[in-house]
């Protein structure tokens, strides 16, 4: 029983979390996957796509790193859904970035761990306990960014999943609860030298960027049983961010994003994966489509020169028929010579939500450029 056990109670974790439990064609594998890892991103509404400018871009949009100088080594550290007091569930990210002339362009790596804890295993003849075994999750990923123009960069990643979620099956099904698989992601972004507003004299160029990346992009993971295996969850970003003040002292940056998950869990093989991106979107009329974003958006401001502090707000929401996720996002950081320390706090509208008080914790190392 250990193996269905704990899919339970991953269900019971991510299904409120990333995809709506009652909505089947939106169930994924592996949905640790989408979990934000940073903490600056984290407190200005899990937005990311159009900034890019850390070391996490590897995360929120490879080709973020393609306008980026120097090396940057970041670690991050957080509880994962405190609101349901499971106090051994936690997630560790490690991002690592690294210019390379010969290569013309950036690499990068990240390593993603969740703990699941530990569960009791038992028999289908009694409750009690036969031995205990444990849960967890791991991702690999690398990273290759270059610029196309002066104005647009694009990146890509490929990543290794490896999922632990038993060490047995049921008596019925022999086998073990774990599973390994692969993913690519691509992304764009655009930092546009001039763009006025229509109709006037108004130049919003270098203050502005858009961004997208399509992540995620692989074939279906199974467990015990190959022909139930779970599609994995594509995601698509698309976002802009803007400078409102850019001074000496003083510094603002706003940002929103849209993103949406791509999965049909029916409607292609495990080998046609490709397909869910052009047929997610035949399920239903176009109200239902455009509720299947989510949304976000978030506000930084920076003091000091160089910058020194800044504070974080920012807002996340997803429609009640999809998922229903609601909170509003806060944070700080601080910067001194190589080092930087960054937080983030969710407030949820919802007493004892997963979500709720949920903290990142963020220490970067950058040399050679500017964190």
């Amino acid at each position: 029983m250990a193996k269905k056990y704990c899919i339970c109670i991953l269900v019971a974790m991510f299904g409120t979390t990333f995809v709506s439990a009652q909505i089947t064609t939106q169930t994924t594998a592996v949905p640790f996957l989408l979990i934000v890892p940073d903490s600056r991103a984290g407190a200005m509404g899990e937005t990311g796509v159009s900034i890019a400018d850390n070391a996490w871009a590897i995360f929120w949009n490879p080709a973020g790193l393609a306008f980026q100088q120097g090396s940057e080594l970041a670690l991050t550290h957080t509880n994962w859904l405190p609101g349901l007091g499971l106090s051994d569930v936690w997630i560790a990210h490690a991002a690592y970035k690294q210019p390379l002339e010969e290569l013309d362009g950036v690499i990068g790596g990240q390593l993603t761990y969740l703990n699941l804890g530990v569960f009791n295993r038992t028999s289908s003849l009694s409750s009690e306990p036969i031995g205990t075994f444990s849960a967890y999750e791991i991702a690999i990923t690398a990273c290759y960014s270059t610029k196309i123009s002066e104005q647009l960069g694009i990146g890509t990643n490929v990543r290794i999943i490896y999922s632990h979620l038993a060490d047995y099956g049921t008596e019925k099904e022999k086998g073990r609860g774990v599973s390994a698989g692969f993913c690519f992601d691509v992304g764009l972004l655009y930092k546009p030298d001039i763009l006025t507003i229509p109709f006037t004299d108004f130049d919003l160029g270098k203050s502005i960027s858009f961004g997208m990346n399509l992540s995620n992009i692989g074939p279906k993971m199974s467990y015990i049983d190959k022909e139930q295996g779970d599609p994995l969850p594509m995601m698509l970003r698309l976002g802009l961010s803007y400078k409102v003040i850019e001074s000496e002292y003083n510094n603002m940056l706003m940002t929103t994003e849209v993103n949406r998950l791509l999965v049909n869990r029916y409607g292609s093989k495990s080998d046609e994966f490709y397909k869910a991106f052009f047929t997610t979107w035949s399920s239903g009329n176009i109200s239902e489509q455009i509720r299947r974003f989510t949304s976000g958006w978030g506000l930084e401001y920076w003091y000091g020169s160089p910058k020194l502090v800044a504070l974080r707000i920012g807002y996340f929401y997803e429609d009640p028929r999809e998922g229903n996720r609601k909170f509003m996002t806060f944070g700080a950081g601080l910067r001194y010579d190589l080092y930087g320390f960054d937080f983030s706090y969710i407030s949820a509208f919802e007493e004892r939500h997963p979500l709720g008080e949920t903290l990142r914790l963020t220490l970067s190392i950058g040399w050679g450029g500017e964190l």
